[in-house]
C-alpha cells in the first residue's frame, strides 16, 4: 500500500492513474482487510478531488464512495478530513461526469446507519439540499445520472426525519412535483431507463406528504396535473418495473389521506378506471385498496361518488383475493361505505356479499372483523328485508 500511494502521489500522470485505478479495484473488495489497509490512502484521494483531472476526479470519487460504505472507520476518517465540502465543491463542477461520482460518493454516505446522528446534519448545515436539488431537476437529457444520484441523496435524507421540515420550507415539494409533470411528458418519448429518477423523486414526494405536519396544501396547484402524472408512470411501467407501479399507488394513497379535495379529483377524473384495473393485480390490490378507503373516509358524498364508479359487484369480486392483507383492506373498505352510505349494506346484502364473507369465517386473522361485518350489514339490511344469514355471535 506505501509503494502504491507512493505511485498514486507521482507527478507521471499515466502511472498516477493506473495506481488510481488499483486503489478503485481494491475499494471494492468485501474484506474488512483490505478496506482497512487503504485509509492510509483517503487523504490524497481527497486531495485529488480538487485536481484538474476530470478522469482521476471521477476515479477518486467512485473509490471514496466505494469505501464509505464498507466501514465505520472510513466514515470517521473521512468526515474529520472533510470529504462533505470537498463532494460540495465536486457539486459545483460543469463536468457531469464529476456531478455524479460526487452524488455516488455522497449517496454511500448517507444511506449508512451512523448517518442519521453524524452526517446527514452536516449536509443539511452545509446547504447542500438546494444544492441537490437544482441538480436533480436541470439537464435532464444529458444528466440523467447526475439527477438520479442526487434524487437517491435526498431520499436518504428525507427518511432519516432529521430536519424534513427545512426541505419542505425550501419549496422541495411542488419542486419535485414539478419534476414529476416533466418525466410524465417525457414518457410519451421513450421510458427507457427513466424508472431509475421517477423511482427516488416518487419516494421523496411520499415521504414528505407522509410528515406529521400536513404540508400536501404545498402541491395543490399541481394536483390534478400530479394524479395523471401518477397513472402515466403506471401505465408506462406495468407490467415490466411493477415496483414503479407500487411506489406510484404509495403516492397516490399519501396525496388522498388526508386531502378531500384531491380524492373528489380522483373520483372526477377519467382515471379512476385504470385504479380499478389493478384491483386484481397481487402486487398492487392492497395499496388499490387503501386508497378506495381513503376516498370512502371522507363521508357520505365521497362514499356515494365511489359507489357509482365502482360498482359493488367489483368490490365483492375482491373478496375472492388470496391475500388475507387485501381482504382485510376490503373488510375496512365496506366497513366505511356502510358506515358513511347505509344503502350500501342493503345492496351488500342483496348481492350475496353475506355469503361472499362467509368463506372468510375461519380466518383466526379475519373472523372477528368479518363477523362484525355481518352483524353491521343484517341490522343495517334488516329494515328492508329479512337477512337469511344473522350472525350468531
Amino acid at each position: 500500500m506505501r509503494m502504491l500511494i507512493g505511485l498514486f502521489t507521482s507527478n507521471l500522470a499515466d502511472l498516477q492513474m493506473e495506481a488510481a485505478w488499483c486503489l478503485h479495484e481494491l475499494s471494492h473488495s468485501q474484506d474488512p482487510e483490505v478496506v482497512e489497509a487503504c485509509l492510509p490512502a483517503t487523504s490524497y484521494l481527497l486531495t485529488y478531488l480538487s485536481g484538474h483531472s476530470t478522469a482521476l476526479t471521477e476515479l477518486c470519487l467512485y473509490t471514496l464512495g466505494n469505501l464509505a460504505v464498507e466501514t465505520k472507520i472510513v466514515k470517521k476518517q473521512l468526515l474529520p478530513q472533510g470529504i462533505v465540502p470537498v463532494l460540495a465543491s465536486c457539486m459545483q463542477s460543469p463536468h457531469l461526469a464529476v456531478q455524479e461520482g460526487a452524488g455516488y460518493a455522497l449517496s454511500q454516505l448517507l444511506q449508512s446507519k451512523e448517518s442519521t446522528e453524524e452526517i446527514i446534519s452536516l449536509v443539511l448545515d452545509s446547504g447542500l439540499s438546494q444544492h441537490m436539488l437544482r441538480l436533480v431537476c436541470s439537464n435532464l437529457e444529458q444528466g440523467m445520472g447526475v439527477a438520479v444520484e442526487f434524487a437517491w441523496c435526498l431520499h436518504y435524507i428525507i427518511c432519516s426525519r432529521v430536519n424534513n421540515s427545512l426541505l419542505i420550507s425550501q419549496g422541495t415539494l411542488p419542486t419535485l412535483g414539478q419534476l414529476l409533470l416533466a418525466l410524465a411528458s417525457m414518457t410519451t418519448t421513450s421510458a427507457e431507463g427513466l424508472e431509475l429518477l421517477v423511482c427516488p423523486v416518487v419516494r421523496c414526494v411520499s415521504n414528505l406528504l407522509a410528515e406529521d405536519e400536513p404540508c400536501g396544501g404545498e402541491l395543490q396547484a399541481q394536483a390534478e396535473g400530479l394524479l395523471r402524472a401518477v397513472f402515466v408512470f403506471i401505465r408506462s411501467f406495468l407490467p415490466r418495473h411493477l415496483f414503479i407501479v407500487q411506489e406510484c399507488l404509495w403516492l397516490l394513497n399519501n396525496l388522498t389521506a388526508d386531502d378531500p379535495t384531491l380524492c373528489s379529483a380522483l373520483l372526477s377524473l377519467d382515471l379512476f378506471p385504470s385504479l380499478l384495473q389493478l384491483l386484481h393485480c397481487q402486487k398492487a390490490s392492497v395499496l388499490v385498496l387503501t386508497v378506495l378507503c381513503n376516498i370512502a373516509a371522507k363521508g357520505p358524498a365521497h362514499c356515494q361518488a365511489l359507489l357509482q364508479k365502482a360498482r359493488l359487484p367489483s368490490l365483492l369480486g375482491a373478496l375472492a383475493l388470496s391475500d388475507d392483507e387485501a381482504v382485510n383492506q376490503v373488510l375496512e373498505l365496506a366497513y366505511l361505505l356502510f358506515l358513511h352510505w347505509p344503502e350500501a349494506a342493503i345492496d351488500f346484502v342483496d348481492q350475496s356479499g353475506l355469503q361472499a364473507l362467509e368463506r372468510h369465517r375461519e380466518n383466526l386473522l379475519l373472523r372477528e372483523k368479518v363477523e362484525a361485518l355481518v352483524r353491521i350489514a343484517s341490522q343495517l339490511a334488516a329494515p328492508s328485508q329479512n337477512c337469511p344469514l344473522e350472525d350468531s355471535a
